[in-house]
């Protein structure tokens, strides 16, 4: 899907980039949170966009969101690789922490992160992950970098609450 198709309905008032986690939430509270905050498109930033709930696998989503007006991308580039998420499950956060960022330092990182930096300029761009919490999800380092390569407000959606809400 082209960044046109992506992005060509929404107005472009003041670009922010969302950001959501769909852990706890059922697929249409994530997607009227997402329709609520006139999100765009989703960029998934999951390593391995799979999930054991299927409505959330790649796949699924893609199709749940496009029936919804919202595009859907998938870069692997920014997700984390699985010697970090080991490293979180295990409550070693250095470690996490060094390996997601030698992962966006990497030029496959930087090329995807760019990429992401141009579409959160043309419209209402979401980066999603799993967790709920966005302080515990590798999803807010990736916002960060792009907030700081251009200028963005950043939003944290919650799927969970009352549409339009933020957490």
């Amino acid at each position: 899907m082209g960044h046109r198709q992506v992005f060509g309905s929404v107005a472009q008032d003041r670009p922010f980039l969302a950001t959501i986690g769909y852990e706890g939430a059922s697929l249409e509270g994530l997607i009227a949170a997402l329709q609520a905050a006139e999100v765009a498109a989703v960029l998934d930033v999951r390593e391995v966009p799979w999930s054991r709930r299927r409505e959330f696998a790649k796949g699924r989503l893609s199709e749940a969101l496009a029936e919804a007006g919202i595009g859907y991308l998938h870069r692997k580039a920014l997700g984390t690789p699985k010697a970090g998420r080991d490293a979180a499950k295990a409550g070693d956060r250095d470690s996490f922490a060094r390996i997601l960022g030698a992962q966006l330092d990497s030029a496959e990182g930087q090329a995807a992160l760019a990429e992401a930096a141009a579409l959160a300029k043309k419209g209402r761009l979401c980066l999603l992950c799993y967790e709920h919490d966005p302080r515990q999800c590798h999803r807010s380092e990736v916002a960060a970098r792009l907030a700081a390569m251009t200028p963005l407000e950043i939003r944290n959606l919650d799927p969970i609450a009352a549409p339009g809400q933020r957490s």
